[in-house]
């Protein structure tokens, strides 16, 4: 087998990252203008959300036994293109049930990708994981950052056809996979794949899933209905936009720098709490306040769910050794965690459609977010750490 330098696995690990979120936060700036040419309630329309987390957290499991099977990196290149066809779908999507069908091909593809990538690191990165784990973060939020940013000028670009704005996301994930099967497969041998499955037993592996639950569920809640919350306060469309693109842009040096910290320092868990308490306190102001500085407070509460975010993905790291084992306590994070965290979106549009205004809703995520803090508090690390 042709050896390849760490360079090459590095670069393939962030173009695989910078493909995880675009299909999914590139609907939010589009998302009411979907709906009213389609028909949709929000309820319903916020599907386009929540089946791609559903499915992240429903299919998960696979993950690990996919690797086995036909090796990480073949895997890994398999759902890249599963998403880059779920995106190619959505030039379809003025049919309302293909719109809601690429959304479960898309989350059958991240779901898979998600836990391998971390065994990946694992595997090439291992004296380096607070490093390359925060370019891996780093890589996701850029590409969440720029499906927000990038699809409302990309439509009108298009002629204002939003079904093109939000296929053209599939361009990168083709390009990403093209790269990671150039890369040399390599399956895991009995002597890494230790019996078992999921850690279910494992009361640490529930903390942190509790965790990633709640702030996967606060991040995809507002991908979904951030826009809408400000423009119902009295913001223009413009200015409401441009708020959820701060919060988005500015968890890129968060994605970087708190992975990085955690390790220089080894104070994980005091981040996660700080994480935790900076969500609470934002969110209630959107959800009481939210033309109080609210340019301040996107930046605090992007800091804050991707820091979260980013940290949650180097717990497992911290836990077990080998890379399966690492891919197996990732997908039960992402298996339970995505699973509980895709109602959020649901129950946030549908309970604005009963009570006429998303101040209840989003104090609903302001408590939720003071549980995060509390599930932090129980984060300290192992003595054994």
């Amino acid at each position: 087998m042709k050896s390849v330098t760490r360079a090459i696995p590095m670069l393939a690990l962030v173009l695989a990252a910078i493909n995880l979120r675009p299909g999914i936060t590139s609907l939010a700036p589009l998302i009411e203008r979907i709906a009213g040419d389609l028909h949709l309630s929000r309820g319903l329309i916020s599907l386009t959300t929540a089946l791609p987390v559903l499915c992240m957290g429903l299919l998960a499991p696979l993950a690990p036994r996919l690797a086995l099977r036909i090796g990480l990196e073949r895997t890994i290149a398999f759902c890249l293109g599963l998403i880059a066809v779920a995106l190619l779908l959505r030039l379809a999507g003025r049919a309302d049930g293909v719109l809601i069908g690429s959304a479960v091909v898309l989350g059958t593809g991240i779901a898979v990708a998600g836990p391998l990538m971390s065994g990946f690191i694992k595997r090439h990165f291992v004296d380096h994981v607070g490093r390359v784990v925060g370019w891996y973060s780093l890589s996701m939020s850029i590409g969440g950052a720029s499906g927000a940013v990038f699809s409302a000028p990309l439509t009108q670009a298009f002629g204002d056809d939003w079904s093109l704005g939000l296929a053209f996301w599939a361009l990168p994930a083709l390009l990403a996979m093209l790269l990671w099967l150039r890369l040399p497969g390599r399956r895991e041998g009995a002597v890494n794949a230790p019996a078992g499955g999921l850690p279910w037993g494992e009361p640490r592996a529930w903390l942190i899933t509790g965790f990633f639950a709640i702030q996967a569920g606060q991040f995809y809640t507002l991908a979904t209905w951030l826009v809408a919350r400000y423009h119902e306060a009295g913001l223009s469309q413009l200015h409401s936009t441009a708020l959820f693109s701060t919060f988005m842009l500015v968890g890129l040096p968060s994605a970087f720098l708190l992975p990085w910290l955690a390790q220089r320092f080894d104070c994980r868990h005091h981040l996660l709490l700080a994480c935790g308490v900076t969500a609470t306190l934002c969110l209630g102001l959107v959800a009481l306040a939210p033309t109080f500085y609210p340019e301040a407070c996107m930046v605090l509460l992007g800091f804050a769910l991707s820091g979260s975010f980013s940290l949650s993905l180097v717990l497992p790291l911290y836990e077990v050794h080998s890379p399966l084992e690492v891919s197996r306590w990732t997908a039960m994070m992402l298996c339970a965690g995505y699973g509980m965290s895709c109602v959020m979106p649901i129950l946030i549009g549908l309970g604005r459609d009963l009570s006429g205004g998303y101040r209840l809703p989003f104090l609903v995520m302001t408590a939720l977010a003071l549980g995060m803090s509390v599930l932090a508090r129980l984060l300290r690390p192992r003595r054994a750490d």
